[in-house]
């Protein structure tokens, strides 16, 4: 179904990471997690790519969402709700 390089930025005590990755799972998307909180190369690549600190971090094919958007997340992915 999907081709998707989906990489998710997150820590451990994120509600919306959790919400993110729930989401990913319930339908059947894969995806690479990466908890910022213990990798800080990963921290600086996603400040560089964003801007900001605050995650989640959802990276589609190297295009970034900036917090748990599940519209844009939809039509980056072309899911119909």
């Amino acid at each position: 179904m999907q081709s998707a390089r989906i990489i998710l930025f997150t820590t451990p005590t994120c509600s919306f990471c959790r919400a993110a990755k729930r989401y990913f799972i319930e339908k059947r998307i894969k995806f690479r997690e990466v908890d910022v909180s213990r990798d800080q190369r990963a921290a600086k690549d996603m400040m560089r790519r964003t801007g900001q600190m605050g995650v989640p971090v959802i990276l589609i094919n190297n295009r970034p969402i900036v917090g748990f958007d599940k519209p844009k997340i939809n039509r980056m992915l072309g899911i119909k709700n």
